[in-house]
């Protein structure tokens, strides 16, 4: 792709990139309104993955198939949906979306953003204003995903390794950081285990689990003993507590 090509193609806009555009365009900025303004997490992060699915189609159409794949493997299929994995993993409420620690911080939030997004657009307009591409049809010689990889193993190399090597460190940093050293007197052995095990007040045995003796098949709701009372035990203790309803604590014949 020349330097002549590349201004000529900057100039007009193909049919069926007008198309795309004028469809997927819509769904990116829908994604984007949702992700603020969704109050599930879970549902969050699925706006913001259609939004990156419609920033990965655009690169490509705009001739550059090595950074669209990239927001469409990477940031897309592998760190959007490790996100959403642990979100649904852990489990988040309606409610802690709606709780502000500090009053008015949405508002600050939205002024901040809006005028770091307004600064943002003004260097890149004033830095890229009449400015010309040069060295286009040199780097794209043998094709962009090429020549992205020959500048990044040459010219870029110890960039990139010192790069790779911060990540790195990072990561490291954040495990050491999480990492709870557990004192030699607080770590039980198997004879202390099982003292406290059949200590006075506990309950040695196993615990009955959802759908025994149940009113309801959520693994929310507690199980219903023979003598007809709910046992907390057999619920989770990461799981939210939820209040029933009338319905769900009567009996629906289980007990014979």
């Amino acid at each position: 792709m020349t330097t002549s090509t590349v201004l000529a193609a900057a100039g007009e806009v193909s049919g069926g990139e007008e198309v795309t555009f004028w469809i997927l365009a819509p769904l990116a900025l829908l994604g984007a309104i949702g992700m603020i303004w969704a109050r599930n997490a879970v549902h969050s992060a699925l706006w913001l993955v259609l939004t990156m699915l419609c920033l990965g189609v655009f690169y490509v159409i705009q001739a550059g198939p090595f950074i669209g794949m990239v927001q469409i493997i990477v940031y897309t299929g592998a760190i959007m949906m490790l996100f959403l994995f642990v979100l649904m993993l852990v489990g988040r409420e309606n409610s802690d979306s709606l709780i502000e620690t500090l009053r008015g911080q949405r508002i600050a939030a939205i002024l901040l953003g809006l005028g770091f997004a307004g600064l943002v657009a003004g260097g890149m307009t004033r830095a890229l204003d009449g400015t010309t591409p040069v060295g286009l049809d040199e780097a794209n010689a043998e094709g962009n995903v090429e020549g992205i990889a020959r500048l990044l193993f040459t010219k870029y190399v110890l960039a990139f390794e010192l790069t790779s090597a911060l990540l790195i460190t990072a990561a490291i940093g954040a495990m050491v950081l999480a990492h709870i050293e557990r004192r030699r007197e607080d770590k039980m052995d198997q004879i202390a285990t099982m003292k406290a095990r059949f200590r006075p007040g506990n309950y040695p045995g196993p615990k009955p689990g959802p759908g025994v003796f149940a009113t309801s098949s959520s693994v929310a709701t507690p199980a219903r003993l023979p003598d007809g009372r709910l046992t907390e035990r057999s619920i989770p203790e990461i799981m939210p507590v939820r209040e029933l309803s009338a319905e769900e604590t009567t009996l629906k014949g289980t007990d014979r």
